[in-house]
Parts: C-alpha cells; sequence; structure tokens
C-alpha cells in the first residue's frame, strides 16, 4: 500500500495556497487541506521546487500556516455512467438536490457526495461476446436510461486491443458490481463496470476519425438557421450585454434544438437567471419526446455566488459528460453560461500565481485556454461506424457591452458562428436580438445562396437609407431608397423576429423556413414596387406585416395557414395591379 504523501499549508492567498512537500506532487492532482474535520478539495496547478500552489474549490476562510495537506495522487476527475441525465450537478460533480438534504439551504464546505446512485440497480443487456476482441470505447453492452439505450463502453484508458474472458448475463446490476473481465496481450486483466472515471482536462479520444462540421444544426431559430447557421458538431459564441436575452435564448435553443443531449454549464452565472433554469427546466415538456426536457439535460451549476476555481472545474465537468455521451453516436449540445465569467476566474488564479498580466490583466494563455476548450467539439465517426458529435455555444457577458475587450475577441478567433446580441434591438423588443449586420458564420445554410445574399443585402440597404433618414429625414428620401428601407424593415419583423411565447412561432421548422424565405425573396425582396407615394408604399407594408405576423402563428400547411397564404399573395397581386394601371 502506497504510504500517504502529506504536505503543509506554507501561504494563503485567497483561494490559491502554498503547500511545502518533502515527496513529490503532480500537475493537476488532487490535494485536500484537512482543517479539522473537513477536507477542502483543490487542484495542484502549479509547482515549484518543494512549494506545490493549489486552488481551493471552497471557501478558504479558517486555514491556516501548518495545516496538513494530503495528495490524493488522482487528477480532478469525472465519474461516467447510467444516471447522469436528469441531473443537476456543482463543478466537482457533487449531486445539489442530494447536498442540499444533506446539509440543507445553506451548503457545508468540505462535504462531496459520489455523483451517481451506487445502490441503483440498472437492467444490463450484453451486446460483446466472449472472445471478442475490443478497444477503449467498444461497446460491452447497454441499460436503458430515461429515453436512451445508455451503453456501457471499454473504459477510455485502456490501450491497444482487449479480449473479452468473462461477460455478465442479461439482469439487473448495481454501479459497484463488474459486468466484464477483460484481458491484453499479455494476459493482463482488467475489471470493467458500468461507471467509470476521466480526468476532465483531458479530451476523451475513443473513436476512429474525427470529421470535420458539414451537417446544419437546426435550432427552430429562423434568425441563426436561415442567416447565420451553426453545424453539428461545430461551435459558435452568442456574446452581448446584460440583459439583452442571452439566457432565454440559450433555454430556447435547449429546448428546441435536434440535438439528443443538452448539457448546459452555469459556469458563474447570477443565481436568480440559475435559479430560474432550475425552476424551469424540470417543468418544460420536450416538443421532440413529449417528456420532461430535463429528461435528457445535464445541468452544471456553479453561479458567481460561488467560490471563483470551481468555475474553471465546472467548464471542464460538462464537456467530459458532453464527450461521453457523443461516444455513444449521440449528438450532444454543450451551452456555457457564461464563458466571461469562467475567465474572470482564471484572471483572478493568474493574479494570485504573480504571472505576468496581458491585456486588461487576463493571462497571458488566455487565447489558448479558450480555444482548448471550444477545440472539444466535433463530429466523430466511432468504430462501429455511427457518428456522434458535440456542439459547444458559449455565451460572452462583456462588460458595457464591448465586443473588442479580450475574452470576446479570443473566443471569435476560433469559433465557426458569432451571433452578437444588441442592445439596440433588446431595447426596442426584437428577439432574437441577435444583431444580423454584425453576425456571421462560417458554416453552409440550407437557404440557397443566390436568396440568402439578397436577404442580406435587403438587410443592410434598410439600414443605410435608415442612418441616411436620421440625417436628412424622411423628406429628403427618394421614394426607391424609401421602399428598399421598408423592405429591410418587413423582412426583420416578419422573418427574424419570433415570438417565444407562441407555441408556433416560438419555433420554426426547417421545411417551413425553406419556404416562407422563398415566399419573402420572389414576392417581396425581389418585386419592383413602384408606389404613387411614401404613405402608400408604408400603409402596404404595415398591413402586410400584420398578416404574415397572423401567418406565422399558424401551424404549418394547415387549412388556415395555406388560406393565409392566399389572401396574402392576393394582397400583394392586386397591389401590384393598381401600381401598374396607376403607371
Amino acid at each position: 500500500m502506497n504510504k500517504k504523501r502529506i504536505g503543509q499549508v506554507n501561504g494563503i492567498s485567497g483561494n490559491m495556497v502554498r503547500v511545502k512537500f518533502d515527496t513529490f506532487a503532480v500537475q493537476n492532482e488532487v490535494a485536500y487541506i484537512i482543517s479539522g474535520s473537513e477536507r477542502l478539495k483543490s487542484e495542484v496547478i502549479r509547482i515549484r521546487g518543494d512549494i506545490a500552489e493549489v486552488q481551493v474549490f471552497e471557501n478558504t476562510s479558517g486555514i491556516k500556516v501548518g495545516l496538513e495537506v494530503e495528495f490524493s495522487g488522482e487528477l480532478l476527475s469525472v465519474e461516467l455512467g447510467p444516471g447522469l441525465l436528469g441531473q443537476i450537478f456543482d463543478g466537482l460533480q457533487n449531486p445539489l438536490p442530494e447536498l442540499a438534504q444533506q446539509c440543507g439551504y445553506f451548503l457545508k464546505r468540505g462535504v462531496y457526495i459520489t455523483a451517481l446512485p451506487e445502490e441503483k440497480k440498472w437492467d444490463f443487456t450484453p451486446l460483446a461476446k466472449k472472445g471478442d476482441r475490443l478497444r477503449c470505447g467498444d461497446k460491452l453492452g447497454f441499460v436503458p436510461e430515461k429515453i436512451f439505450k445508455h451503453y456501457i463502453l471499454v473504459p477510455f484508458h485502456l490501450e491497444g486491443a482487449w479480449e473479452v474472458v468473462e461477460l455478465a448475463k442479461a439482469g439487473q446490476y448495481t454501479l459497484n458490481e463488474p459486468i466484464a473481465k477483460i484481458k491484453d496481450n499479455d494476459g493482463k486483466a482488467h475489471e470493467c463496470f458500468m461507471k467509470q472515471v476521466w480526468p476532465v482536462r483531458f479530451p476523451i479520444r475513443a473513436y476512429a476519425e474525427k470529421l470535420k462540421p458539414f451537417e446544419p444544426l437546426i435550432t427552430k431559430m429562423r434568425l441563426i438557421d436561415s442567416l447565420f447557421p451553426v453545424a453539428r458538431g461545430g461551435t459558435y459564441c452568442v456574446p452581448g450585454p446584460f440583459g439583452a436575452g442571452k439566457t432565454v435564448l440559450q433555454q430556447l435553443t435547449s429546448r428546441h434544438a435536434e440535438v439528443d443531449v443538452v448539457i448546459i454549464a452555469a459556469c458563474g452565472e447570477r443565481a436568480g437567471e440559475v435559479v430560474e433554469t432550475l425552476r424551469t427546466f424540470p417543468e418544460l415538456i420536450d416538443p421532440r419526446t413529449n417528456q420532461h426536457l430535463i429528461d435528457r439535460t445535464v445541468i452544471i451549476c456553479n453561479t458567481s455566488s460561488m467560490p471563483v476555481a470551481a468555475r474553471e472545474s465546472s467548464v471542464y465537468t460538462a464537456v467530459t459528460i458532453a464527450e461521453y455521451y457523443r461516444q455513444m453516436g449521440l449528438n450532444v449540445l454543450l451551452l456555457a453560461d457564461s464563458t466571461s465569467r469562467w475567465c474572470q476566474a482564471m484572471r483572478e488564479v493568474s493574479g494570485r500565481l504573480e504571472e505576468i498580466p496581458g491585456e486588461e490583466a487576463f493571462p497571458a494563455y488566455l487565447e489558448s485556454r479558450i480555444a482548448s476548450f471550444y477545440e472539444r467539439a466535433g463530429a466523430v465517426r466511432l468504430r462501429d461506424g455511427s457518428i456522434g458529435s458535440v456542439t459547444i455555444g458559449g455565451a460572452v457577458s462583456p462588460a458595457g457591452g464591448n465586443f473588442e475587450e479580450p475574452v470576446t475577441q479570443a473566443t471569435l478567433k476560433v469559433v465557426g458562428a458569432f451571433h452578437g446580441l444588441s442592445r439596440e434591438r433588446s431595447d426596442a423588443r426584437k428577439y432574437p436580438a441577435i444583431d444580423p449586420l454584425i453576425s456571421w458564420s462560417k458554416y453552409k445554410s440550407f437557404i440557397k445562396d443566390e436568396v440568402l445574399k439578397v436577404g442580406h443585402q435587403a438587410l443592410h440597404k434598410s439600414n443605410e437609407v435608415a442612418q441616411m433618414m436620421k440625417v436628412v429625414g424622411e423628406e429628403g428620401t427618394s421614394l426607391k431608397d424609401y421602399i428598399d428601407y421598408l423592405k429591410g424593415e418587413f423582412f426583420d419583423f416578419v422573418y427574424l423576429q419570433q415570438n417565444a411565447f407562441d407555441e408556433v412561432d416560438e419555433a420554426t421548422s426547417k421545411e417551413r423556413q425553406e419556404y416562407i424565405f422563398e415566399f419573402i425573396y420572389q414576392k417581396i425582396l425581389c418585386q419592383d414596387f413602384d408606389f404613387a407615394d411614401k404613405d402608400q408604399g408604408l400603409h402596404f407594408f404595415l398591413k402586410l406585416r400584420q398578416l404574415f405576423r397572423s401567418w406565422n402563428s399558424l401551424e404549418w400547411q394547415k387549412e388556415d395557414f395555406k388560406a393565409q397564404e392566399k389572401e396574402i399573395s392576393q394582397e400583394i397581386t392586386q397591389k401590384i395591379k393598381k401600381v401598374q394601371e396607376y403607371q
């Protein structure tokens, strides 16, 4: 049995503690500071000679120089197995409902609970056979978890091919009962359980090939899917000022996006917003399955009032769980809210370490840390030929809505799509408040290129005319320019904006988006209107707006939908005839 490695507290600076040791310490290993009956969890983040600097995931009040520190020899890790779905964890993967039940409303520090239910029995069905040669990530069997088959996989840390020596029969087993025994070419045996442990800072790479994201991820938000799409397995960011609608947009995306599993990492968000998420999700009905949305969701909760160091761990805990479900051939969406708070935690830790600061006192390695997080997204082909994916969307909260600050700029360098929220649009009650004039995407939309180009041009032309009218007034604007302005405003109002309180309009299918966009393109954007005067044009577009807004609330391809379409078409046709008669 290995002798315990013990160090002593040598200095304290906030959540950063210096530990003197006599033996050795390992980078990123977990250490416990022993304060009376409490064991405070921490992580080694820098070693200099015989001094290890550890960041403590708890409140450090009461810690004194000379206290013992026990090095565990284990890296900061998470438990992976059945029972994750529907759970609410903190950044260290403690299940918060159980923690609250044990400690009351005010959580005690130094209390850690196993993440997965150890006593629960799961119905195991074997898939492999005795004598099969498997590699890490291959399927041994499965158990039912909520609405999915949760595959039990060969542990990810095993290298090379392993032969199945024993495999449990179909039946009920707990997570701590072995369900298989495998051996390598040297005859070394290894027992497999339904759960395994994986260090959070290392990506899971138990797949055959990593693919370039190519298939669009349908979020059912028209502004995103049509104009600034996200690819399945891609990355995107949603920066915006406070109160611009980041959290609501992420909740709508998590509910309607065409993915199997949603991981929400509340890494330093304000407690009020997190509480809203925790209250809302268990009650929401998933439109895809007609069951509770929480059944395919995992929430990692780390509010801004929790210890700073735990924010960083919550991000890595979330992405590791996302990669785990990807290994089962599922499509996973990870929403991090907000990465700014995570980066602020990094800045605070860097300051405690007395590192040379970069721009705005953020650490010099800020860009590489952000890049390494987003790089864990991607679509992969597994060894059995199935494809899984992790799509990462990060909310960014720049101070004052300034997109030039370091976190936003570092994020823009690595993501595939930028959905910039605008204070001006949110104040004008235009939701989602994504500004189409500054946003962009590197991914291909399902809307035809020539149609999409005309849509973008209409928005930009309308904005140009609007800015000009602020100077010269409506009277100084030509009729042609004024009609271009009305076209862009109409397109923005009826297509880019969605009513989250309307059951139909809050989510639009791909087929409906293609149909409506093509309709607007042919009937409005490409139509050469020539009204008698500006008032005639204004009244025409205002009436058309109301007809379209009602159309958006009607169910796709039902009788009333077709009737409304016919009325809109007649209104446009009559107006064109009147214009021709007038000419």
